[in-house]
């Protein structure tokens, strides 16, 4: 997909630095030299943060919005990674050395998001080695969920991994059993590795069984949990 023409605009910092957990921990004394180095911009839906090839010399922070990383086959085909919320970041590697990027990075409304630059990163992570230990933590996170999805794939069917999804979807702290999936049919058959016709019919399928029931706006309502769980 080609980037939009759009015009780019700066905007504030502090919202950015104030909702991200590598930063959030700081002082507000630390926060305020973090933000002195950061460039934010506005992105429309369907924008490129960039491509896989591209230089990767800066973090990306998302302020507001989303962000889809995904990957292309040889064939084409879009195999999603993973989705940015507000408070996650992406170009990580960027923090080490001199590298490319590995994936693809789209916004998927718009969204607003913060860069900051490796060399000013590295500075402050020799400056407040906290915000090094909050990256270890996120890389673990991502290494637990990314070992999680390939043991998925490998071992389980498609009915196992769809249900599995949707279990975690739910938040256990909100006494409620509806949530609003987080993405389109066609991005989470591209995270489950499957096609969208068959995300619908499994969808209806569990629907049938009386697992779970589907509503307006992408909301779903878990009705059978320890039977979700069995599939």
């Amino acid at each position: 997909m080609e980037q939009k023409n759009c015009c780019h605009h700066v905007l504030g910092t502090h919202s950015c630095i104030a909702k991200v957990p590598i930063f959030n921990h700081l002082e507000d004394e630390q926060m305020e030299e973090i933000m002195g180095t950061i460039l934010s911009v506005s992105y429309s839906k369907g924008e490129i943060l960039y491509r896989e090839g591209d230089q990767s010399d800066s973090l990306y922070i998302v302020s507001s919005g989303k962000i889809k990383i995904y990957r292309l086959s040889e064939s084409g085909k879009e195999q999603l990674v993973r989705i940015l919320y507000p408070g996650d970041f992406t170009g990580e590697l960027s923090l080490f050395n001199a590298s490319i990027h590995e994936s693809n990075a789209e916004t998927m409304a718009e969204t607003s998001v913060c860069k900051i630059t490796r060399t000013d990163l590295q500075r402050f992570l020799m400056k407040y080695p906290s915000i090094a230990l909050e990256i270890l933590s996120e890389f673990s996170s991502r290494l637990e969920k990314s070992e999680k999805q390939t043991t998925r794939f490998a071992t389980e069917k498609i009915d196992t991994r769809l249900a599995l999804f949707l279990t975690e979807c739910l938040d256990r702290e909100k006494e409620t059993s509806e949530f609003i999936l987080p993405m389109s049919k066609k991005d989470l058959a591209s995270y489950l590795g499957t096609t969208p016709e068959t995300i619908s019919r499994k969808l209806g399928e569990l629907e049938q069984a009386g697992y779970i029931k589907q509503k307006a706006q992408r909301k779903v309502e878990i009705v059978d949990m320890d039977g979700l769980l069995l599939v």
